[in-house]
């Protein structure tokens, strides 16, 4: 799997591409492939805060319950209602259609503290 070079990513497994002052916060593929079968998808509610390292979701698989932290802070402004139908997109395309949350951005510092696509790669290798 090639990770996408715009994408930042966390030690936990999150991504987030910024566009703008909002950014798309997902899980990785290697996230998804982790849990296995993903059952159920339990996200904030629009206008929630959300924290660098506090958890902001949960994602159900036949294997587990796991929390989703979340990798920068700001505001909830969209949750993508096509999981809460088809929580499996999850498992097909955790970079482009299934993503979880749309953050509206506090300035965002803390990107700077997430590791690039590369980074990450050799991160999940030594996993």
């Amino acid at each position: 799997m090639t990770y996408p070079e715009t994408y930042r990513f966390t030690k936990e497994h999150e991504w987030v591409h910024v566009e703008g002052s909002e950014a798309t916060v997902g899980i990785t593929d290697h996230a998804q492939h982790e849990l296995g079968d993903i059952v159920f998808v339990d996200l904030p509610k629009v206008g929630s805060a959300v924290t660098k390292g506090q958890t902001f979701a949960s994602v159900e698989s036949v294997k587990a319950v796991s929390d989703i932290y979340s990798p920068i802070n700001g505001e909830v402004a969209v949750i993508n209602d096509l999981l809460q139908q088809t929580p499996e997109k999850l498992n097909e395309d955790p970079h482009g259609a299934a993503w979880l949350i749309k953050v509206k951005l506090d300035g965002a510092p803390e990107l700077n503290e997430l590791m690039q696509a590369a980074d990450y790669q050799k991160y999940i290798g030594a996993e």
